[in-house]
C-alpha cells in the first residue's frame, strides 16, 4: 500500500510538473522574463568577450564623453567605457545576488523545514527569532551589519541574506506543517523511517517548488539590495563595475553627463523586472496546477 501511494505520488508529481510547464509556455511574459534572465546570464559569464573594452581602463582626455561610435554608452568621470561596465556589472549583480539567496537559503529553509516538522517550543523558538529579524528595517538592518563587518561586497551580501532569510523560514514551515500530517508521511515514520530520512526523501520535495519561487523574488530583491548598498558606498568597491556604483557616479555629475544615470537605472530595472516577472509566473504555474486548471 505504501508503495501504491509513492508511485500515485510520482505520478502526480509528473502530471503536475507537466501542467506547469504548459502553463509557462503559454504566458507570454514569463517565457521573455526568462529568456532575459538566460541572457543576464550568458553576458555576465561571458563579460570578457563581450566587453568592447576593459572595463578597467582609464582615459582622463575623453571623460564624461556622451555615446559615439568608439564608445556607444559614453565614458564617466575616468574615461572608462560605460558599455563595458555595464557588462561587466551584470557579473558582479548576479554573483553578489546569489550570495545573498544562498545564504538565505542555507539559513532559512533548514529551521522552517526542523520548525515546522517538530512543532512545539522548537517552532515558537525558531519562528520569534525569525520575527525579531524582520522587525527591523531590512535596509536599515543590511546597513547596520555592513558598518559592523565592514564595506566589501561579500559583507554587504551576508548583510541582505541575513535580511532575506526570514522569508525562505515561512515559506519552508508553512509547507512543511501542510504535509506533515499527510498518511504517506505517518506510514513512512510507522514503517520506523528516521526524521532525517522522512525529511529528505518526502519533505523536501514538496517544499522545494513553492522555495524555488521565492528564490526567483529575491534574486530580483538581492540585485536592488546590491545597487542600493553600493551606491551608498557600503558595496562593491571601487574600481568595481557595480550598476550601484555606477548610479554613485552618474549622481555626482548629473549637470555635466546627466546620460550616465540610463544604462545602469534600465539594467538594474529590467532585471528586477524580469526575476519579478519570472517568481510571479512561477507562483501562477504553481497555484493553477495545485488547483489542477489548465487555464
Amino acid at each position: 500500500m505504501t508503495a501504491d501511494s509513492a508511485s500515485a505520488g510520482i505520478g502526480i508529481s509528473s502530471g503536475r510538473g507537466r501542467r506547469i510547464l504548459g502553463f509557462v509556455r503559454r504566458r507570454p511574459a514569463t517565457v521573455v522574463a526568462g529568456l532575459c534572465v538566460i541572457l543576464l546570464i550568458c553576458t555576465a559569464v561571458f563579460a570578457a568577450w563581450l566587453a568592447p573594452h576593459d572595463p578597467y581602463a582609464q582615459d582622463l582626455l575623453h571623460r564624461l564623453q556622451p555615446p559615439d561610435a568608439r564608445h556607444l554608452l559614453g565614458t564617466d568621470d575616468y574615461g572608462r567605457d560605460v558599455l563595458s561596465r555595464i557588462i561587466f556589472g551584470a557579473r558582479i549583480s548576479l554573483i553578489a545576488s546569489l550570495q545573498a539567496v544562498a545564504l538565505a537559503l542555507i539559513l532559512g529553509l533548514p529551521l522552517g523545514i526542523i520548525a515546522g516538522y517538530r512543532g512545539g517550543w522548537v517552532n515558537t523558538l525558531f519562528t520569534r527569532m525569525m520575527d525579531a529579524l524582520m522587525s527591523a528595517p531590512s535596509l536599515v538592518l543590511a546597513i547596520t551589519i555592513v558598518a559592523v563587518l565592514g564595506s566589501g561586497i561579500t559583507n554587504a551580501m551576508v548583510a541582505v541574506g541575513l535580511v532575506m532569510a526570514p522569508r525562505f523560514f515561512r515559506v519552508a514551515r508553512a509547507s512543511t506543517m501542510d504535509v506533515r500530517g499527510e498518511t504517506y508521511i505517518e506510514a513512512t515514520v510507522a514503517l520506523g523511517a528516521t526524521p532525517a530520512r522522512t525529511i529528505i526523501r518526502h519533505i523536501l520535495p514538496n517544499v522545494m517548488p513553492p522555495i524555488i519561487l521565492v528564490i526567483s523574488v529575491s534574486l530580483g530583491t538581492a540585485v536592488a539590495a546590491e545597487a542600493s548598498l553600493s551606491f551608498l558606498g557600503l558595496g562593491a568597491e571601487a574600481p568595481a563595475a557595480s550598476w550601484g556604483s555606477m548610479l554613485s557616479t552618474a549622481a555626482s555629475n548629473m549637470q555635466l553627463a546627466p546620460h550616465l544615470v540610463w544604462p545602469p537605472g534600465v539594467m538594474i530595472f529590467l532585471t528586477v523586472l524580469a526575476f519579478t516577472y519570472l517568481g510571479d509566473g512561477a507562483r501562477r504555474a504553481l497555484t493553477r496546477s495545485g488547483n489542477g486548471s489548465e487555464k
